[in-house]
């Protein structure tokens, strides 16, 4: 299944480029799978991501994300069934991930179903400064979680019924991935 990792976010925003910094890592020990492609610095959004995502089956995407009541460092894994589309959008720039794919599905993309894309997103501490480093609590943690998002991404390759079929998986940073 012709596969795309995609890191995505800013490089020059603290801990939003948790997503570029997994991608980087895990491009190595990924290299054995033929079928996969691996894009590690994706900074673009909205409609633009179309154009990266067309022609693929399947895409692991690798990002950041704040929730309420997250824990920098904690990750969740989920697939695009679970995401929702913009209601309202001021531009083509404020569309989101669901709202993208609903688009790109109506006008006849070849774009993976939504329970074949899967996003794996690290819970950041800090996503408003300028900086090229992460803040030091996800700089601490890196090593165990992506550690844990290999092994999940190497299961999910090996094995794609293993796949979380839409469940939304909170994995807390101290705990292994299971």
């Amino acid at each position: 299944m012709k596969t795309l990792l995609l890191g995505l976010g800013n490089p020059y925003l603290s801990d939003d480029a948790v997503g570029l910094r997994l991608a980087a890592a895990l491009r190595g020990p990924l290299a054995v799978y033929p079928d996969l492609d691996v894009v590690e610095d994706c900074s673009v959004g909205g409609l633009d991501l179309l154009d990266v995502l067309c022609g693929y089956q399947r895409v692991i995407v690798l990002d950041s994300l704040r929730a309420r009541d997250g824990v920098p460092g904690d990750w969740h894994h989920f697939t695009a069934e679970a995401l929702r589309e913009t209601a309202h959008l001021a531009g083509v720039h404020d569309a989101n991930f669901a709202t993208v794919l609903a688009l790109g599905r109506r006008l006849g993309l070849p774009l993976p179903e939504p329970r074949n894309i899967h996003v794996f997103a690290v819970e950041m501490a800090d996503g408003l400064t300028f900086s090229e480093r992460m803040s030091p609590r996800l700089e601490r943690k890196f090593p165990a979680f992506s550690a844990a998002i290999l092994d999940r991404v190497r299961a999910l390759l090996d094995h794609p019924e293993v796949a979380c079929a839409g469940r939304h998986i909170r994995t807390p940073a101290s705990l292994p991935a299971t």
